[in-house]
């Protein structure tokens, strides 16, 4: 087993950087312009509920429709067990589609950002020790690769702000509308690899239940990151995958050899 990875390919939100203040307020002021309710002021109590809820959202459309779900009064353990389907009966109920929605918080999210980009980069805050070990990661033999359903731009915008300047083409957002096992067999392709040359850190366990149902990726070393937007259901279940290794965020900081850990 190889001790280092020749590409190393991150996941952005939950792995890199923690953005759950400006996803609320971001989803809050797109909700109020989908649904327009009459008090625009969040109710006390919302924030910490959409935080604890965060592990649900695969994609920045369904953002304000946990919202809506949760102003709405559904049951958080009923998120939490059929999100999915939850999310389909609120878009059909106002016949909304998710492109609609998506575009209408992109679109806030680039306005807050020309007129208030300092504003906008605070609402962030990056995973202590993985700005240094990005660092060290571009420097070294290993090549770097961002996987994430967030517009890539915005992922490149951050990560600038932090001193990684990372050319865009390393960057593989939403923008793609590819799956994330397409996009690492893409590379492995690209970089003409093994397969096992390729490490991905990903906080989203279905994520990389599906890398691992792709026959010709069975060799890619799979992490989940305990510290991003997951549940503690999600840890026990990865822990006990074989295939997996759960990786903490201390061990990420680490040399890659000491990312290789027995699950038991």
């Amino acid at each position: 087993m190889a001790n280092s990875p020749i590409i190393l390919a991150l996941d952005f939100d939950g792995v890199i950087c923690d953005g759950l203040i400006e996803y609320f307020e971001v989803s809050w002021h797109t909700y109020c312009q989908v649904w327009l309710p009459n008090d625009q002021t969040p109710p006390d109590n919302l924030a910490i509920l959409f935080y604890r809820l965060r592990p649900v959202i695969e994609t920045g459309w369904e953002m304000p429709v946990l919202v809506k779900a949760l102003v709405q009064g559904i049951a958080e353990e009923n998120i939490l067990q059929d999100w999915n389907a939850i999310a389909q009966q609120i878009l059909q109920a106002d016949n909304f589609k998710p492109a609609e929605i998506g575009s209408k918080l992109d679109k806030y999210r680039d306005k807050w950002i020309a007129d208030d980009l300092n504003g906008w980069l605070s609402r962030h805050r990056f995973y202590p020790g993985i700005v240094e070990k990005l660092e060290a990661t571009t420097s070294s033999s290993t090549k770097l690769y961002v996987v994430t359903t967030k517009e890539g731009r915005f992922a490149q915008q951050l990560l600038a702000q932090q001193g990684i300047e990372l050319p865009k083409e390393v960057i593989f957002g939403k923008e793609m509308k590819r799956p994330k096992y397409e996009i690492l067999r893409e590379l492995i392709q690209a970089e003409k690899i093994a397969p096992e040359s390729l490490w991905f850190v990903e906080d989203r366990l279905k994520t990389l239940q599906l890398v691992k149902q792709q026959p010709d990726l069975e060799e890619v070393k799979l992490f989940f990151a305990d510290w991003g937007y997951n549940t503690g259901v999600e840890k026990v279940s990865a822990k006990n995958d074989s295939r997996i290794h759960l990786l903490s965020l201390s061990q990420f900081a680490q040399d890659f050899s000491d990312w290789l850990v027995v699950n038991g």
